[in-house]
């Protein structure tokens, strides 16, 4: 995604493209590595040092908030941070945190009497398991 295609996005969400938020966008569609907050922090912070924690911190939440960025919950680590346009579901490592991509196939939702009144928006798949690395390590063992 180009620039010009950054900033349309931001405004079709409704939100304002500020040099920060831009900053932190642009960092994100370049990634296959699902950078933390703090990851995503240092490296906007080395482009322009004028960049607050606070402010990439909050940018992170209205990208969320915005579809134009999903949050990967990693069970007692850090949150990762995905800007991947296409659809994709995700592995992760129980033994590194490594957070890979997964193909996207369609997942049925469940039936609505099986979730009472709740509305179901999207549904993900997270493999957890070993990554090839970490298999590796525990079968030479």
């Amino acid at each position: 995604m180009d620039g010009e295609a950054i900033k349309r996005s931001l405004e079709e969400r409704g939100l304002r493209c500020t040099p920060q938020r831009y900053a932190v966008m642009a960092f994100l569609m370049e990634q296959n590595s699902h950078p933390t907050a703090a990851e995503t922090f240092e490296a906007v912070n080395r482009v322009d040092p004028r960049s607050s924690r606070a402010t990439t911190y909050n940018n992170l939440r209205d990208l969320v908030k915005a579809g134009l960025v999903r949050e990967v919950a990693v069970e007692g680590r850090a949150a990762r941070y995905d800007a991947q346009g296409v659809r994709h579901h995700h592995f992760i490592c129980d033994r590194c945190g490594e957070v890979e991509d997964v193909d996207w196939y369609e997942v049925r939702k469940p039936a609505s009497r099986a979730l009472g009144k709740r509305y179901v928006r999207e549904c993900e798949v997270i493999f957890r398991g070993l990554c090839a690395r970490c298999a590796r390590r525990r079968s030479s063992r």
